[in-house]
């Protein structure tokens, strides 16, 4: 199988998606934990799983360096 990986700067724009992803996932959580709506905190506990979930998607992408499976 060839293998494809990502390029210099790929890799520093998917660090810095990363970054933003995780500094959104921080303040989701926190402000879910203070908000009384209980429609506003379902949207941020939401949030909060989904960005999780493409955290982890965005760490296994450049774990593997983007080689094609």
């Amino acid at each position: 199988m060839d293998t494809q990986y990502l390029a210099p700067h790929e890799t520093y724009e998917l660090h810095e998606l990363l970054t933003f992803k995780n500094t959104c996932l921080t303040k989701s959580a926190t402000m879910s934990k203070l908000i009384q709506d209980s429609e506003l905190k379902s949207i941020l506990e939401n949030d909060v799983t989904k960005s999780r979930d493409q955290i982890q998607r965005l760490q296994q992408f450049i774990t593997n360096r983007g080689e094609n499976q």
